[in-house]
């Protein structure tokens, strides 16, 4: 039998995204793993066969769940109390803490206070002298569970459930997009260093885009369909995409371009070409992750519109 593993997810969907090396590292050294996370989690991890259990919002209710969960996974594996059997993907004191009232064994990351409640403490590894990237952390993590120090992979390879694919070609089809269209993903939730993390240009720098044979096509999320229509009036608008779908639609893009935002990690970790507009984000930590993404940035300022779309114009070949 593998042994069974809790694996408290991120909050974010780009955290989650980088956070898949680990995760597939955990499966290929044997371990069933259990995910807890946001209600997002199971679509956009739909090409996968894991098992997820969506986290309810009060943290009361965090911990029964996470009992629950214990429970049933100590009937079927008498030896769960006896190892590690949890890892905290979040540095936050309260994931941890929730997870130690839920009486798991966690391993993780020794920050913000939460020491006394793992049980295997670990240290984040600094490299020339600053934090790795998110995904080398995550990795790092996973890597101390299974007792194996290995290099990062250089693709992320995420996987997609093929009801994704064809729902994503028939969006394609319908609007008659066979010929190429090009994504962008211009909203971002958050701030760096009190910053937001949207690149003010973008709606300019879109009315420059829209001069190209080529459809613009703008996929927003909940709360930010009136935005779209607002800033990006020359762009298609798909609302009520699904994550996995979306990830499809990226993947058969022509381009995607994006600031510090999750479709941007999802682009990168489909093996969509990818442009990466930032401005205060820290990109040796978490610049989108692979090979197809170029990243532009004049941290702590924002990239002119001239030069983002003379990049696009070479990504293009136009």
């Amino acid at each position: 039998m593998h042994p069974p593993l809790v694996v408290r997810l991120c909050n974010w969907i780009g955290d989650v995204v980088l956070s898949l090396p680990a995760l597939r590292l955990l499966q290929a050294h044997g371990f069933d793993l259990h995910l807890y996370g946001k209600a997002w989690v199971p679509t956009l991890l739909s090409g996968y066969d894991w098992p997820v259990t969506t986290r309810a919002k009060r943290f009361g209710d965090r911990v029964r769940q996470l009992a629950t969960l214990k429970r049933s996974l100590a009937e079927l594996d008498p030896s769960l109390d006896r190892r590690i059997n949890a890892l905290a993907m979040p540095n936050s004191f309260s994931s941890a803490l929730e997870l130690r009232l839920a009486g798991f064994k966690t391993s993780g990351y020794a920050r913000d206070g939460r020491s006394l409640l793992l049980h295997q403490r670990q240290r984040q590894r600094q490299r020339h002298g600053a934090a790795p990237h998110a995904l080398e952390s995550f990795w790092s993590l996973a890597c101390t569970v299974v007792g194996q120090e290995l290099p990062a992979p250089a693709c992320i390879e995420m996987q997609l459930a093929a009801a994704a694919v064809e729902r994503a070609q028939a969006i394609v089809m319908s609007h008659g997009w066979s010929g190429g269209y090009v994504c962008i993903a211009p909203f971002a939730a958050g701030t760096v260093h009190k910053q937001p993390k949207k690149w003010p240009s973008f709606p300019a720098f879109v009315q420059q885009l829209a001069r190209l044979p080529l459809p613009i096509v703008i996929c927003p999320g909940p709360g930010e369909q009136d935005e779209a229509r607002s800033l990006y009036p020359d762009a298609h608008i798909v609302e009520r995409l699904p994550l996995d779908t979306y990830a499809a639609l990226l993947r058969g893009s022509r381009l995607v371009v994006a600031n510090d935002t999750g479709p941007g990690h999802i682009a990168a970790a489909v093996g969509a070409p990818l442009i990466s507009v930032l401005g205060p984000t820290l990109v040796e930590q978490w610049r989108p992750w692979g090979p197809t993404t170029q990243v532009i940035s004049a941290r702590p300022d924002w990239p002119g519109v001239d030069e983002v779309y003379e990049a696009l114009r070479v990504r293009l070949a136009i």
